[in-house]
């Protein structure tokens, strides 16, 4: 029996479409590996090995959200100039940046966070978990699982997909190498919000990113 952990820990593990994850499983009889094989043979190993190439074209886009109180650079790369040119690429580079506008990201990556953050966040979770009176064997376990959460709050590429919160930014990515055939590299970004730093209420961002989506 194929279930939705299966079908979940695949596609996980893969960065390919729900439907495509529960196929191979049952193509597989339900043997993992095997279904990552099957997937890989279907344009996911391609995509792995295009994630090694030199990106050095595609697109710096912008987006102004909110009548100009939120504005998001990013640069997105790509091996080839026609492709940053079709619509495919261009629809994606939007969809970084109005998740940058909408998440608030720090960061692209899990590596691109400075050891000295991990370390002082990784202090005050194991500070919060003595304090809810956790015992010291298990606390270790409960502040790796916590920063595992701390990630997918500041780092792009682990966070939920604004349109489809089922899967990640990384399998979006992964997704699009396969389907548009060269590497794609999310390199860097910027996110200004007016007023930052200037004590004020606080207004829902991601709320209204989505709701202007779906107008």
């Amino acid at each position: 029996m194929i279930t939705a952990e299966m079908v979940k820990e695949l596609r996980e593990r893969t960065g390919a479409g729900m439907m495509d994850c529960k196929k191979a499983l049952m193509e597989k009889n339900g043997d993992m590996e095997k279904a990552i094989e099957y997937l890989r043979e279907k344009g996911l190993a391609a995509a792995a090995k295009k994630a090694g190439r030199v990106a050095a074209e595609g697109l710096v886009e912008s987006y102004i959200h909110g009548g100009g109180r939120i504005g998001v650079l990013v640069e997105v790369n790509c091996e080839t100039d026609f492709v940053a040119k079709t619509p495919g690429f261009r629809e994606f580079v939007k969809d970084i940046a109005m998740q940058i506008a909408a998440a608030k990201p720090e960061y692209v990556r899990k590596e691109d966070v400075p050891q000295d953050i991990i370390e002082k966040e990784k202090q005050i979770l194991r500070a919060q978990a003595l304090n809810e009176g956790k015992p010291e064997k298990v606390v270790e376990k409960m502040v790796e699982g916590r920063i595992e959460k701390f990630y997918k709050e500041v780092c792009l590429l682990e966070q939920p997909f604004i349109k489809d919160t089922d899967i990640t930014v990384q399998q979006l990515l992964t997704e699009k190498i396969a389907q548009i055939g060269e590497n794609i590299n999310i390199r860097r970004f910027v996110r200004y919000e007016l007023g930052e730093g200037i004590e004020k209420k606080q207004a829902n961002f991601a709320e209204e990113v989505m709701a202007q989506i779906k107008e």
